[in-house]
């Protein structure tokens, strides 16, 4: 008599399981959407405003000051993260705080990124009219091109219209997402234009898992007596000492200017495995023109070397000398792997 009971109860959650799967595929196709419109409409008129609005925050003296109310402001502030830590000076400023105090934080060198899907928030109304009295750029993200926002804004970023993933149609989430889709395009082209590289990310990403990947082989490499290495015409016995006594599982070979010219791995041991391996020298052995690394090369980049490569160790030259090595154990105590 209970096996039906059991039956009943398994459809149950089985049908609540697919409502609920359903449910959260109709919400990623509804933004899904969403960014498609964006990415169609910056394909033709909103093209326009995204290339001014690059130009205007390129020349700009001062930082761009992102705002917003509600979940607006939620995305104003992931976006004036996302652009300082990219390269573009910016912060966030609440349109509320900015009423009582907070407009003194903005600058005439400023550029002013207000976020407002409807563009008539009525804590906005002080910005755009200090916008004005200062002539501050002001850029306006909004899907309402009659808006108060929209018409008193230099440049207008227009986002197409596009229907909730809401089943009201009433809570920001299509919108939200369209409007932080952009904040990360304009973060990422201003990135692009400025030329800045994995190193200059680095001065602004010193903690967590991404400072581990940004920090650079100086900062990481075994240097002095910890380094193994040998000379040309050393024999084979003294190389092998010296290579289990460092514990790298290999051996760098340096000519009579102290260059670089091989290296000895286990790898290379098991390969000229032979009776007679203890009366070779170092140059029979050698792989030439091994894989270096310099101090100034992030962290990220010597994993992915090592890994491309297929290798567990790297020496690290300057000037065609050893100065250090680093093991791909290195990497995984420094959380870069």
């Amino acid at each position: 008599m209970g096996e039906p009971e059991a039956s009943t109860s398994n459809r149950t959650v089985n049908a609540r399981t697919r409502r609920l799967i359903d449910s959260a595929l109709r919400t990623l196709d509804a933004e899904a959407s969403g960014v498609t419109a964006l990415a169609t409409a910056i394909q033709n008129g909103l093209g326009a405003s995204f290339i001014d609005a690059v130009e205007l925050i390129s020349k700009a003296r001062g930082r761009v000051i992102v705002t917003g109310m509600g979940k607006s402001g939620h995305i104003g502030r992931k976006t004036a993260a996302t652009l300082a830590s990219t390269g573009t000076p910016a912060f966030f400023v609440h349109p509320g705080e900015a009423s009582h105090g907070d407009l003194g934080m903005i600058t005439a060198d400023d550029v002013i990124m207000a976020l407002s899907w409807s563009g008539e928030t009525a804590e906005l109304k002080d910005l755009i009219e200090y916008s004005h009295r200062f002539r501050i750029g002001l850029l306006a993200v909004t899907a309402n091109a009659d808006s108060t926002l929209a018409k008193n804004a230099d440049i207008v970023f227009l986002l197409p219209k596009a229907r909730e993933a809401c089943p009201h149609n009433l809570a920001p989430t299509t919108s939200s997402l369209m409007q932080l889709a952009l904040g990360d395009a304009l973060a990422i082209a201003l990135l692009e234009s400025r030329g800045f590289t994995a190193l200059d990310y680095s001065v602004f990403h010193p903690g967590g898992r991404l400072g581990s990947l940004l920090k650079f082989v100086r900062d990481l490499m075994h240097t002095g007596q910890r380094v193994p290495l040998a000379r040309l015409g050393a024999g084979m016995p003294d190389a092998i000492v010296e290579m289990s006594a460092k514990g790298f599982g290999c051996i760098g070979i340096v000519d009579e200017r102290e260059k670089l010219v091989g290296i000895i791995t286990d790898g290379d041991l098991r390969r000229h495995m032979r009776p007679n391996l203890l009366d070779a020298r170092v140059e029979d052995i050698m792989t030439r023109n091994p894989k270096c690394a310099r101090p100034d090369q992030i962290a990220s980049e010597i994993l992915e070397m090592l890994n491309s490569s297929k290798i567990t160790a790297v020496f690290v030259v300057e000037a065609g000398k050893p100065t250090g090595i680093l093991h791909l154990h290195d990497l995984l105590r420094a959380g870069v792997a």
